[in-house]
């Protein structure tokens, strides 16, 4: 996917709100991945699961742009995205990329900026928790520590008619990439754009069984936060 860069500077919400916008889009009109469709490339309409996962990836390269820029209001739109989603944690680590994370990096951004400070104040407070999400239960979230050049695999469940998206989110050190496989091992989505949160969508995956490969294609170990509906 071709990420769409905004110029920095002091009071650019508005262009970062559109910068995400336009990621978000993007999970719509053109899912990421190599990917074979069961059917003849008819339009189709992502579940509530399917578009918090496309949530979630956005804000990640949110907040990446921000750390890039140094840009605390960036950041604290990445986090508002992220709180959006509730999720449904697995056995593991706890996720490591949170809104209440991405708060924190805010406030270390906004330095001196009583503006910006309040902000993230407001943002911190008992009373924004997710208390009604857009996105139903949310999906569902693993997180595992890959050795460098380590392949991790787990198995999913596609349903009939709905749309099926895997996500893994590195902790940024690696290149992480991301194979989703059909029973036989034929490849049905590949995501190798050498970045460390690769997607994979099956808009009308074949009921069954299909196994999910994640790979560190670093030289360093990462954590990894495995995102599934």
């Amino acid at each position: 996917m071709e990420h769409r860069r905004v110029r920095s500077g002091r009071g650019n919400s508005g262009r970062v709100i559109a910068f995400a916008i336009a990621l978000a889009a993007t999970w719509i009109a053109a899912p990421a991945g190599s990917q074979i469709r069961s059917g003849p490339g008819e339009p189709f309409d992502l579940d509530a699961e399917a578009r918090a996962i496309g949530q979630l990836v956005t804000a990640a390269e949110v907040a990446d742009w921000a750390r890039d820029r140094r840009d605390a209001e960036a950041m604290l739109v990445a986090s508002r995205m992220m709180g959006e989603v509730r999720n449904r944690s697995q056995s593991g680590d706890a996720p490591f990329l949170t809104s209440a994370v991405l708060l924190q990096e805010a406030e270390t951004l906004a330095a001196d900026d009583p503006d910006i400070l309040e902000r993230v104040r407001r943002q911190q407070s008992p009373n924004k928790g997710v208390r009604s999400s857009p996105f139903g239960p949310g999906p569902i979230v693993l997180v595992r520590r890959l050795r460098a050049r380590e392949t991790y695999s787990l198995t999913v469940e596609a349903r009939r008619n709905e749309v099926l998206r895997v996500a893994a989110i590195g902790d940024g050190d690696t290149n992480i990439d991301l194979t989703i496989r059909d029973a036989e091992g034929v490849v049905l989505c590949n995501d190798g754009s050498r970045d460390h949160y690769p997607v994979c969508t099956l808009s009308h995956p074949r009921p069954g069984t299909l196994r999910v490969e994640v790979v560190n294609r670093g030289g360093v170990w990462s954590r990894v936060q495995i995102l599934t509906n």
